[in-house]
């Protein structure tokens, strides 16, 4: 079983950047599929991004192409998100997830983090 604890979140500006990180433990990281998800008050989880266990073919949803890029260090047990060109509808709660595969729907991961807030002001 894995455990993960995100962190990095924080207040920033429209435009500006967060590298959010997930440490995770347990002997089953290397092989988890990782993906990162939000919640903004009153709206449900949305998917984000995933990356697979080999970190070699990772997911974005539309919204985030070209701007978050998800990322793993296997030897270091740790997930990133690096987030660029932040804009207010990006303020959520973030939310790292393990699961078997690296899919799109909040379903498919059986292991999620406490959450780490993000607010983007404009």
């Amino acid at each position: 079983q894995v455990q993960l604890v995100e962190s990095g979140g924080g207040l920033v500006q429209a435009g500006g950047s967060l590298r959010l990180s997930c440490a995770a433990s347990g002997r089953t990281f290397g092989r988890s599929a990782m993906a990162w998800f939000r919640q903004a008050p009153g709206k449900e989880r949305e998917f984000v991004a995933a990356i697979t266990w080999t970190g070699l073919t990772s997911y974005y949803a539309d919204s985030m192409k070209g701007r978050f890029t998800i990322s793993r260090d296997n030897t270091k047990n740790a997930l990133y998100l690096q987030m660029n060109s932040l804009k207010p509808e990006d303020t959520a709660v973030y939310y790292c997830a393990a699961g078997p595969r690296a899919g799109s729907t909040w379903r498919e991961y059986d292991t999620w983090g406490q959450g780490t807030q993000v607010t983007v002001s404009s």
